[in-house]
């Protein structure tokens, strides 16, 4: 199983476009352009016997292939998971999928604009409520605004971990995984024991980490949290699911662990440092246009370093750098 980096994933928060425009297929990477070719937008596919997926035609480096809508449930009712951009087409690819069943609810895993911002259309064409994450515009900090968030998304009702929907012969129980973003939930489908995971999890990629909403510390949390589920199946967002998931997460745990272990070292070994000198530092060879990625990831470790006592902010850092333009040294004990 190869683990996957942060060099394959952008920062969501610089992509401001992320949730409604596709990339041109000169603009894609290799990989993701011959899949793009053959992949079946604005078409249902039964992928188990509660569950069909709908990808949205919003391909790019940050969407993979595009989003996947999940509609779950049974003959007499369903919930869509994730509706994704407001996207014509999509939207009634969904429709179709929902068929003449109830619509119990929209779903939204987070409120990227890749994920949330065709709910409102969907609820003034069925007349099915919006419920799940919070509403969240970040106030953004050092240069990260909120221009990937979906200002619009508007819930009735915000779930709380561990509430369920309840169909005709299914569950969907809601769990809480801050990390990606602060409001991030993941959905776990009972009776197959599947989870939705949203950004929180996918095999193409690592989730960007972005500060002041991204926590690197609730993210390591929640990953623990759907490890200890032992799941049978992850379904995310973008990209393949997950057949291995216990192995996968302890995977993706242990990445971040040696990625912590690297900013460590340059600290300890190197002495104060900013953020730009450590990611020249552990990120040889990385493509410019994911040094954001890069520095975003770099100082979500270093917050939660800092909260652990480990690290802090040097105070030779001009008051106007603090935080992501900061002076960080070691505070720690050194071995």
């Amino acid at each position: 199983m190869p683990i996957v980096n942060e060099q394959q994933h952008t920062d969501d928060a610089a992509a401001a476009a992320i949730g409604n425009k596709s990339a041109s297929p000169s603009t894609l990477p290799e990989v993701i352009a011959a899949m793009v070719a053959t992949a079946p937008y604005a078409a249902a596919e039964q992928i188990e016997p509660l569950v069909q997926r709908v990808l949205a035609h919003n391909p790019s480096p940050y969407t993979y292939t595009g989003t996947q809508t999940y509609v779950v449930g049974g003959e007499q009712d369903c919930v869509v998971i994730d509706p994704g951009p407001n996207d014509t087409a999509h939207i009634a690819a969904i429709i179709a999928a929902v068929g003449g069943r109830t619509l119990r609810a929209i779903t939204c895993t987070h409120t990227h604009r890749d994920h949330s911002p065709a709910a409102s259309a969907l609820k003034d064409a069925t007349g099915a409520a919006i419920i799940g994450c919070a509403p969240l515009v970040s106030t953004g900090g050092d240069g990260i605004g909120d221009e990937a968030f979906d200002r619009s998304y508007a819930p009735v009702r915000v779930m709380n971990d561990g509430e369920q929907i309840i169909g005709q012969g299914w569950s969907l129980t809601a769990l809480a995984t801050p990390g990606h973003t602060s409001n991030h939930l993941c959905f776990a489908l009972d009776q197959s024991n599947a989870i939705f995971t949203g950004d929180h999890v996918m095999k193409w990629s690592t989730s960007v980490i972005v500060p002041p909403d991204g926590d690197m510390g609730d993210y390591l949390a929640s990953l623990q949290k759907l490890h200890d589920r032992a799941p049978r199946i992850l379904y995310p967002a973008h990209g393949e699911p997950v057949d291995n998931p216990k192995q996968f997460l302890r995977g993706l745990i242990g990445h971040r662990r040696q990625r912590e272990r690297q900013i460590v070292a340059a600290l300890q070994n190197d002495g104060p440092t900013t953020i730009p000198a450590m990611v020249d530092r552990m990120y040889k060879g990385l493509n410019p246009k994911l040094v954001g990625a890069a520095k975003a990831t770099v100082w979500a470790h270093l917050i939660d370093l800092e909260r652990r006592g480990d690290v802090a902010q040097s105070d030779d850092s001009p008051p106007e750098r603090k935080g992501w333009g900061a002076i960080w040294q070691w505070a720690g004990k050194t071995e």
